[in-house]
């Protein structure tokens, strides 16, 4: 199904220009708005095409159009999640105002140390390194097999230009990452750095999105998530007049059908909570609800994820650290999730009779997208099979916990798996992770949960210590 798009650089929109799109939407007679999977914003079926003058600087992709694509970035992931310690927020919006006009092809620029936005779904995927201001790029353009590794690494003011040397060399077809260097390196002079260490991607699991949680000592951030990614226009726009209020300057959307607002500050916490409670929104679905990615507006992938939803809930399984995704075939897809649930087609010669449809199940490699090998489970088999599947893998994957952190030797991740420290809020199932400290409350990255202190509390619902219980153990 073909629906409008609305370009969202980066994925990050500010109160102003998101009010501005609302309104563009009621004057229409519209109820909702959504988002997509590369953090744009997706209109419902029907949205008439809106003049240029009136647009402004707004970049609307209508139906049937092949006019520009996103850039994804993991911006909103900065300060609420891991990440390397020098890409900070202001360094991608730097790098973003470089692209003046909209990429023709895919690009992802990401921070590798967090799990909320996938590394390598574009065409072009810059991803941070260990050296302060430059990036690998890995390449897959839209006819080649596999992806490549660009054979240097890339200082950040050099990103922009070398991706628009990129687009202008496609009539070349070039066809490695090796010839694509050769090119741009005779039409640029880019500050290049050698590689000197592989791309290292730690193993991280997903993380909990959703909700009020503590932003450092005095702000805090709000991710929101409508079970149907049909966001209110009204709520929308009333929200937008809050963060004016707030002073807050950007909104970010998430690749998971959410967006998440930081730098609420600690003194109009209440504010926010008063004006979510007023509108009903539920703002703590559980996990096993919020790691799913589905396509836009397609009725059965919303009906089958509510299916295996509560049948999982039903056998009481967790899903800790998973992602699953629901999709129409598409083997040469980029898929971004640890486990796949593909929708056969229906054979042409047999569309006009009623048969159930059937499904083939996939699992990444390790169960870490970032492997970007996917291995076939099972095929062709009924909707009602597929819950049982599902827990089968999700048992395989805590069987093989700690073993997927990539570039790191099997004896290595071991011994990870082995002295991880995890314990777990009974109360919102927040996690205290020793690996990572508590930054919020003073706890340094190592601090054994035996040795922190008898009055920490959890960071996002303030229950005790005495409330948290091994996690390990329980997996």
């Amino acid at each position: 199904m073909e629906l409008t798009r609305l370009i969202v650089k980066g994925g990050v929109i500010s109160p102003g220009e998101l009010r501005e799109i609302v309104n563009m939407a009621l004057e229409q007679g519209l109820e909702a708005i959504s988002f997509g999977s590369r953090q744009d914003i997706i209109f419902p079926k029907g949205f008439t095409a809106i003049g240029k003058e009136k647009a402004g600087k707004h970049h609307f992709v209508y139906p049937n159009e092949k006019s520009g694509n996103n850039i994804v970035t993991s911006y909103v992931s900065t300060d609420i999640f891991s990440n390397t310690p020098w890409l900070t927020g202001n360094k991608f919006l730097y790098i973003l105002e470089q692209f003046k006009s909209k990429p023709k092809l895919k690009v992802n620029i990401t921070d590798p140390k967090q799990q909320l936005v996938p590394l390598f779904t574009g065409h072009v995927n810059f991803i941070a390194s260990h050296h302060e201001d430059y990036w690998f790029a890995y390449i897959r353009l839209p006819k080649w097999e596999k992806m490549e590794m660009y054979p240097v690494l890339i200082y950040s003011w050099n990103i922009a230009e070398v991706y628009y040397a990129i687009e202008k060399i496609l009539e070349e077809e070039p066809d490695s990452a090796d010839m694509i260097f050769q090119l741009v390196n005779d039409a640029l002079d880019t500050n290049n750095r050698t590689i000197d260490k592989p791309l290292h991607i730690p193993f991280y699991p997903f993380p909990y999105y959703e909700g009020m949680n503590k932003l450092g000592i005095d702000q805090y951030w709000l991710g929101l998530y409508w079970r149907n990614n049909l966001y209110d226009l009204d709520f929308l726009k009333e929200m937008c007049d809050l963060c004016f209020d707030c002073k807050i300057g950007k909104i970010c959307i998430t690749p998971w059908k959410s967006f998440i607002v930081k730098g609420i500050p600690k003194e109009r916490k209440l504010d926010w909570e008063k004006f979510l409670g007023k509108k009903g929104i539920n703002v703590r679905h559980s996990l096993l609800e919020l790691n799913w990615h589905l396509p836009v507006a397609e009725e059965w992938a919303l009906n089958l994820k509510t299916f295996l939803v509560r049948t999982l809930d039903q056998f009481d399984i967790s899903t800790y650290g998973l992602t699953f995704g629901l999709s129409e075939y598409n083997r040469d897809g980029h898929y971004f999730t640890s486990i796949v649930v593909e929708k056969n087609d229906v054979p042409k010669d047999l569309e006009s009779i009623k048969i159930r449809a059937t499904y083939n199940v996939l699992y990444a490699k390790n169960f870490d997208p970032n492997t970007k090998e996917y291995i076939v489970h099972t095929q062709d088999v009924d909707k009602l099979e597929l819950p049982n599947i599902l827990i089968e893998l999700s048992r395989k994957y805590f069987d093989e916990l700690g073993n997927s952190t990539l570039e790191v030797s099997a004896t290595s991740a071991k011994k990870e798996q082995k002295e991880q420290d995890i314990h777990q809020c009974q109360e919102c199932l927040t996690l205290y992770n020793a690996e990572y400290g508590d930054s919020t409350q003073g706890i340094e990255k190592g601090v054994l949960f035996a040795n922190l202190p008898e009055d920490y509390h959890c960071s996002l619902c303030e229950s005790p210590k005495s409330n948290f219980t091994n996690f390990l153990e329980k997996v």
